[in-house]
């Protein structure tokens, strides 16, 4: 027997990839998937994919069905975590993928957010400093928004190598449609999306105050972008470097320094750019740097799985560390292609 495992929410798609990864997990057992509007629907009837699920049923979303879990993962739409989370036995580990508990400052919730602020659980991006340990010793973990898993990742080590300044950082990201959620929505349809890029919340998204509090970022201009494509998030990262000496080499010497003995966090070889399509299915990030000599700019451009390393195999990576389980159990680096 493994560890008892439920997923809250587990009828969209970031429940639906988590179920996928740890129906492979060597050390995991699920032992409740739960939906909302879907509750008694058998799951390959909403994840057609899901064939070896045929004999379970999402059950209601209560806290008397996920309390047996030794750990439940909650992925459920923002706002909706913490008062479910709150009626969850203490003894039982919880990971969120929403943003509920993502957020150390009240002002900035509400500058984002609706409702009140539920406080502040540990961060669940363990490849920042000092941040697994800290993973693997909690028992509630707010894991990563998926924009900014990319963002983090590029720009955090450049910001505390001292080569990039915190106070000039500017964003622009493409999402895959899977990152809106499965509710019907106009302007997510095929003939809508299919053949066009189109920013959204331009100036106010979200992912905003979660990137400044995890890289010490003070000023941060980011855009969002629709992209006609299922899944996965090409970021692109620009900063001023400290100073005019701030070369190619050492901003990538930096990245390396931070990623060379992580698992899934791969400085790509120069010369090399990030593509959507090869992280696609994994857990991996892959970054490459270089410096602008005429704008004078840090370039770091980075691409994830917003349904991987962005939201399901992130949750699973923290689920690992707070079980006392390999780091790497069930997920891979290794993208699908075509």
């Amino acid at each position: 027997m493994g560890h008892r495992v439920a997923i809250a929410g587990a009828s969209g798609y970031a429940g639906g990839e988590v179920l996928r990864l740890l129906a492979e997990h060597p050390d995991i057992d699920i032992v409740a998937a739960t939906a909302h509007s879907q509750a008694g629907a058998s799951v390959p009837s909403v994840h057609p994919h899901l064939r070896s699920f045929s004999a379970m049923t999402f059950a209601p979303t209560t806290p008397e069905v996920l309390a047996d879990a030794d750990l439940v993962i909650l992925t459920l739409p923002h706002g909706q975590s913490a008062a479910l989370a709150a009626r969850l036995p203490e003894n039982v580990k919880v990971v969120d993928l929403g943003a509920d508990h993502r957020l150390a400052d009240a002002e900035a919730w509400a500058s984002y957010y609706d409702g009140p602020h539920a406080g502040a659980w540990t961060y669940g991006l363990p490849e920042l400093p000092g941040q697994r340990g800290a993973i693997a010793g909690s028992t509630r973990v707010a894991a990563t928004g998926c924009y900014a898993a990319a963002t983090i990742l590029a720009l955090a080590p450049l910001i505390a190598a001292g080569i990039a300044r915190p106070d000039d950082v500017v964003v622009v990201a493409a999402s895959g449609t899977s990152g809106a959620g499965k509710a019907a929505k106009p302007h997510l349809m095929a003939t809508e999306v299919a053949g066009s890029l189109s920013p959204y919340k331009v100036g106010a998204h979200q992912h905003v105050p979660e990137i400044k509090q995890a890289t010490g970022a003070t000023s941060l201009s980011f855009t969002p972008v629709l992209a006609p494509m299922p899944r996965g998030i090409l970021a692109t990262v620009t900063a001023r470097p400290t100073s005019a000496s701030v070369s190619t080499e050492a901003v990538r010497d930096a990245l390396a320094a931070a990623y060379d003995a992580e698992a899934f966090v791969h400085v790509l070889p120069e010369g090399e750019w990030p593509k959507t399509a090869a992280t696609l299915g994994s857990n991996a990030c892959h970054i490459q740097a270089v410096m602008d000599s005429d704008a004078d700019r840090i370039i770091v451009t980075s691409a994830i799985d917003n349904l991987g390393k962005g939201a399901a195999a992130q949750v699973v990576q923290c689920a690992n560390l707070m079980l006392g389980l390999p780091e790497t159990a069930g997920l891979s680096t290794n993208g699908v292609a075509p």
